[in-house]
């Protein structure tokens, strides 16, 4: 029989056991290591390992489709599961949690800008997941706690499994959200990323309406306030190119851009550990202090200090951490309209220039067609760079059709005469396997020379096959690296690799044939 109702309000279940509201960071810690949750390390912060999800599971995420998404949402990108599903998988979840004798419930907020903001309630199994919880997103001050109001709740709960077979989904683990019901079901997998990206698809279904582009990307500012915005997908070097000590961090992962400014979702960073080292990374090695959470970082047993070069568990291992742990933070998390973009790719074909200028038309392209290659371990599966396209830079996060997205885009672009560049952040003189990854400091020299317009624009090489322009230098950076072409040793075989490419990216923008035609022109030019 079909229901269109909770049995069980949310209230209910934390009416059984024992609900933590809102812990401190040392309570919860406590908490952490008296239930075996983790280990303490020896720079203050809790590890935990995540089992066998050490990444996201986009193929167990769905969204409820009933009355209120059914035209709304884009099912060619969303994998869709009945209301009835949902309902009777939030029941068994629902009555899961109520005979936990200990939960675990933060209450706060996404979006630092009070006018967009959403009150959220995440409860959970865990006491490890309630500390990335309190780490990620906004803290409430006391007298907002006390007047909260839940707009959306997280139910998280990794040791309840689903059956595929009675409940609707593809495996034990699931990530299910309800707009209607305005809930999220999280199961079967501890992997911490699930709660936070699963309100970060909130945000980017709720205020597009409001007239606010939703954006994955990080963002920060020099010391007169002017912004700057890095798209990319994980892997690519958000984190990593906006923590510089240089300027301030207004967030590393989700902002949101309004007709008044740009803003973070979040109250903290989650940032990958893989390989980080305090010379290359001091802002996020820094960070990284008592209150922390690190997943899937191996630890030694003797010392109790992290191994980041480690890849044992995974290669996705990361760090949730608060903003206020950042020396160099915009605390509230609000910056100005940005001066510039910056899309940032991986790519593992070698053929992409390390720099190029984007007009508006091509900065649109590139925005709709979101290129990068998928790196290990950031999603279940991958083991080798994977090429791929997700459209504005964050597919698997936007429920909205993406020329919402792209119109929103372009109209503050426009409005705000913003510079735009691409980024490869991937490989150079050859594809993954034979070329050499992109130095970083290479990289850090690219974007500070955008960003404080040391590059010249008018000093340009157009490349033949993308149509891309490329300044023929770039302060700290050698000129032949720039044009990819001169970084092969075979001539031939960059320009089969850049034809393949090119094409990949034609075949990808069949799909936005609504696109209008100064936009579908902006891409490479193959036949």
């Amino acid at each position: 029989m079909n229901r269109t109702f909770l049995e069980t309000p949310i209230s209910e279940l934390l009416s059984t056991g024992t609900p933590f509201i809102n812990l401190s960071v040392p309570e919860l810690i406590e908490h952490a290591l008296r239930k075996n949750e983790g280990i303490l390390v020896n720079n203050g912060a809790l590890a935990v390992t995540t089992g066998k999800y050490t990444g996201r599971s986009p193929k167990d995420r769905f969204i409820v489709k009933d009355d209120v998404t059914r035209n709304t949402v884009d099912w060619d990108r969303n994998q869709h599961i009945n209301e009835n599903a949902f309902l009777n998988l939030y029941e068994k979840l629902a009555t899961y949690l109520s005979k936990q004798q200990e939960k675990y419930v933060f209450r706060g907020f996404a979006g630092a800008d009070p006018n967009y903001r959403l009150a959220i309630q995440v409860i959970n199994e865990y006491a490890w997941q309630n500390l990335f919880c309190r780490q990620l997103f906004i803290e409430p001050s006391d007298l907002e706690l006390g007047h909260h109001q839940a707009e959306f709740t997280v139910l998280s709960a990794p040791g309840f499994k689903a059956n595929p077979l009675t409940d609707g989904t593809r495996s034990e683990a699931f990530i299910i959200i309800s707009m209607k019901y305005r809930i999220v079901l999280i199961g079967g997998t501890e992997y911490g990323g699930e709660i936070k990206k699963s309100v970060f698809t909130v945000m980017n279904y709720l205020l597009p309406q409001k007239g606010v582009m939703p954006m994955h990307c990080s963002a920060n500012q020099d010391e007169n306030g002017s912004t700057a915005l890095f798209f990319g997908l994980s892997g690519t070097g958000k984190t990593t190119l906006s923590n510089v000590p240089d300027r301030q961090l207004i967030g590393d992962d989700e902002h949101g851009w309004s007709s008044n400014s740009v803003f973070n979702f979040e109250g903290g960073c989650y940032a990958k550990t893989i390989r980080l080292t305090q010379e290359n990374e001091p802002q996020i090695y820094d960070s990284i202090q008592f209150g922390t959470v690190l997943e899937n970082v191996v630890i030694s047993q003797d010392q109790r200090k992290p191994d980041y070069f480690s890849t044992a568990l995974t290669e996705n291992t990361r760090a949730a951490y608060s903003l206020q742990k950042v020396a160099n933070a915009v605390l509230p998390s609000v910056g100005g309209h940005p001066n510039a973009i910056i899309f940032l790719t991986a790519d593992a074909s070698g053929v992409l220039p390390p720099i190029s200028i984007l007009s508006p038309d091509q900065a649109m392209y590139q925005f709709l067609s979101g290129y990068t290659s998928k790196l290990a371990g950031t999603e279940r599966g991958i083991v080798t760079p994977e090429p791929t396209f997700s459209t504005c830079f964050g597919a698997p996060f936007m429920p909205l059709p993406a020329v919402t997205y792209a119109e929103l885009l372009g109209k503050f672009i426009k409005q705000n005469n913003v510079s735009a560049y691409l980024i490869n952040t991937g490989w150079t003189g050859g594809p993954y396997d034979l070329g050499k990854r992109m130095k970083l400091s290479y990289t850090r020299q690219m974007v500070y020379a955008a960003l404080n317009e040391h590059l010249d624009k008018k000093n340009i090489v157009t490349d033949p096959i993308f149509g891309l322009h490329i300044p023929q230098t770039c302060p700290g950076v050698p000129d032949q690296m720039l044009m990819p072409w001169k970084t092969w040793t075979n001539p031939a075989a960059y320009e089969h690799a850049a034809i393949q490419l090119a094409q990949k990216f034609q075949t990808n923008f069949q799909q936005f044939r609504q696109a209008p035609e100064n936009i579908r022109n902006a891409g490479p030019n193959v036949h």
